[in-house]
């Protein structure tokens, strides 16, 4: 039989491209994340397989289809699942993080799902880059 493919906090970071703080202290402390399999040295050894099931489900944001000229308040986007809250978006909006409104009728601020798509693709994932 063989063997499923394990890998320790180092590997897990490195495949993921985080930092071993990140899957140590974040991801590790989270209530669904998988039961160690083994050891080796002094690291736990985690299935694959698991590790990129948990990644999949609770730490990679899932690209929310946004209709391109509807209007959208930041307590729409945050109810349309685009993985930013409300408030997050209206405090980047103030430092400068976050575009300018399409609309703001009656106080009101919106901006086009095309806006908004626009501004996610452009968001930094989180992702410790490389320097290869």
């Amino acid at each position: 039989m063989v063997d499923r493919p394990r890998l320790i906090t180092p590997e897990i970071a490195d495949t993921y491209g985080v930092s071993q703080h990140t899957v140590t202290k974040t991801w590790a402390q989270h209530p669904q994340w998988p039961d160690p399999v083994g050891k080796r040295g002094r690291y736990k050894e985690y299935d694959a397989q698991n590790i990129a099931d948990f990644v999949r489900d609770h730490v990679e944001r899932q690209a929310v289809q946004l209709e391109a000229r509807r209007l959208y308040t930041a307590q729409d986007l945050e109810a349309a699942g685009i993985g930013i809250k409300a408030a997050t978006i209206r405090a980047d909006l103030t430092r400068g993080r976050w575009p300018k409104p399409d609309d703001t009728t009656s106080g009101v601020n919106r901006w086009t799902g095309l806006t908004v798509t626009k501004t996610l693709e452009g968001r930094r994932g989180y992702r410790r880059g490389h320097t290869d």
